[in-house]
């Protein structure tokens, strides 16, 4: 809902209370607060009902470790729509026409994402892109030069804003904007790019990362965040950004991502939801594989002493390659790859043989 207006007309203001009230209940489900959505008439009546009264609405037992203070929810709400007037920040409500239309195919869309930038980007052309923070030279490389070039044809690059091959990514398309406008090209059709963040809308994490933030924006660019504006940002806050960052495009394409990456956890939520995963092939470099070796030994000897899980220590990219992940070059291949049906899919001659049959690692 946009707020271009110093003051919002009273019903438009009172609308805007109600469903942010709503949304940010997060002892709710997602259907569950669709649900209140259209049971209760305004936020002043959600700020009266009792933990118990949501309980009966909603038809289950609520756990009592969840709190619940509806009037004070209500004047939390009330000044998250005073910072996002005076940040000019932009809250996108599911039930909006604006609203990505591939978010809401998953199973757990947020009930709002907090915007920052140009929010038409969230239903053009995309691809998303991860990969490690331990990037090698030639990750580093690829994920910038994939950017460029996906900016280059239009394509909107998503990633999230994370050190390593997220930054490099969000890199490449600045590059291009930069360097079109230093020989005087036009810089309307380029590609964007989207940070998805874990923070709430109004940080930057990293904290390293703040001006490229304000660049993604100078450049007509995206944030974008389920978190409200001064939350502060929790562990589990990265993997709920991760599904995002899966559900905004088509495609995930994966840089390089050793064993227990949280690139991998993207690329599970995009094999979830029947999206194509596809693996850079700087991800097979030599430097790259060392890499990868080092962080297996240390996920062994953290799982020998129980600080990891069986999956963080066995989800590595042999498990996408033996389920069918095509491997790449850059974004010319992948434009093709992405026409194939995934059966014709044919892993590329100068691809490492031995990767692919499940010996990386």
């Amino acid at each position: 809902m946009k707020l271009t207006q110093t003051n919002l007309l009273q019903n438009q203001y009172e609308k805007l209370i109600f469903y942010i009230s709503l949304g940010r209940i997060t002892f709710l489900t997602f259907q569950e607060k669709l649900f209140l959505l259209k049971n209760i008439d305004s936020a002043n009546t959600l700020a009266l009902l009792s933990i118990e009264d949501i309980e009966t609405k909603v038809g289950r037992h609520i756990s009592k470790k969840s709190v619940w203070n509806g009037k004070q929810n209500l004047l939390y709400a009330k000044e998250i729509v005073r910072i996002c007037q005076s940040m000019e920040i932009e809250p996108l409500f599911y039930f909006e026409e604006s609203y990505p239309s591939l978010l809401k195919e998953i199973t757990d869309p947020p009930f709002i994402l907090y915007c920052r930038g140009n929010t038409q980007l969230l239903n053009q052309t995309s691809v998303s892109v991860v990969g490690t923070r331990r990037l090698s030279q030639n990750g580093k490389k690829a994920a910038v030069s994939f950017a460029y070039d996906a900016s280059l044809s239009g394509c909107t690059v998503i990633s999230g804003l994370a050190n390593g091959a997220d930054g490099y990514a969000h890199q490449g398309v600045l590059n291009a904007y930069f360097d079109c406008k230093e020989k005087g090209l036009c810089v309307e059709n380029l590609g964007k790019t989207i940070a998805v963040l874990p923070s709430g809308i109004d940080d930057v994490v990293p904290y390293g990362h703040k001006k490229m933030a304000a660049q993604i924006l100078q450049t007509g660019g995206l944030l974008v965040s389920e978190f409200e504006p001064r939350s502060v940002t929790e562990k589990w806050h990265f993997v709920a950004r991760n599904r995002i960052i899966a559900a905004l495009s088509p495609a995930t394409v994966v840089i390089e991502a050793p064993a227990g990456s949280g690139a991998l956890i993207t690329a599970d939520f995009a094999l979830e939801w029947g999206k194509d995963v596809m693996i850079h092939s700087a991800a097979f470099s030599q430097n790259a594989q060392t890499i990868a070796q080092i962080v297996k030994s240390d996920l062994e000897k953290d799982h020998a002493q129980g600080k990891v899980s069986n999956y963080k220590l066995e989800n590595d990219l042999n498990k996408y390659l033996e389920a069918g992940a095509p491997v790449i070059n850059d974004y010319e291949e992948y434009c093709k790859t992405l026409l194939l049906v995934p059966g014709e899919r044919i892993q590329k001659e100068n691809k490492n043989p031995s990767c692919i049959q499940g010996e990386l690692f």
